[in-house]
């Protein structure tokens, strides 16, 4: 009678090791939705909005059709005839755009940098650092949108960019006119 129930005992336990993949797991759903509505949260409240910035005078932008409208900020524009910088509606003249793409680098080290335009950048973003109590050696967060005539050189832009980089601002974007917008106005867009 023991061997009877020992045998019963081992073809359960054949039987039980044989259908143990057949089980029903059981999979808690909870934390992957609380994760994604965590996800969808911090996605709606972290998403920027603000007013859009103005073009510049005398700066005719290339036109793009995306939908983000660009944020008002820190404006450096590229005209045909000058180089201007500011925030809103008043900017002033920097420096000639012809002045700018002939005048050579005063350091060796960085040839793009261009003098006068990199001491009126440096300017500001002093002055952003010491509002935001930042180090002088550190980059500032603010960002610098750059307007640039759509007929604008390259060898100059990439100049324009570099010095803005070395004054300083490591934020930058680059703002093209949204094409087809609902309102019927023109208004600059952000690239990056």
């Amino acid at each position: 009678m023991a061997a009877t129930s020992r045998g019963k005992a081992m073809r359960e336990a054949r039987r039980t090791a044989q259908f143990a993949k057949f089980r029903l797991i059981n999979l808690n759903l909870v934390p992957l939705v609380d994760t994604f509505v965590s996800i969808v949260f911090f996605a709606l409240t972290t998403q920027t909005l603000g007013a859009v910035a103005p073009v510049v005078r005398g700066v005719n932008l290339p036109e793009s059709a995306t939908e983000a409208p660009a944020q008002e900020r820190l404006t450096l524009g590229v005209s045909r005839q000058a180089i201007m910088i500011g925030q809103g509606e008043e900017f002033t003249d920097v420096m000639s755009t012809a002045q700018a793409a002939t005048q050579p680098s005063s350091d060796p080290a960085q040839p793009l940098v261009i003098p006068g335009l990199y001491a009126a950048l440096r300017q500001r973003a002093d002055s952003i650092r010491a509002a935001d109590d930042v180090p002088a050696n550190q980059s500032v967060e603010t960002t610098l949108a750059v307007q640039a005539e759509k007929t604008m050189r390259y060898d100059l832009l990439a100049r324009v960019i570099q010095t803005a980089r070395s004054a300083g601002f490591k934020n930058l974007t680059l703002q093209v006119l949204h094409a087809g917008g609902e309102s019927g106005e023109p208004a600059p867009a952000p690239t990056t």
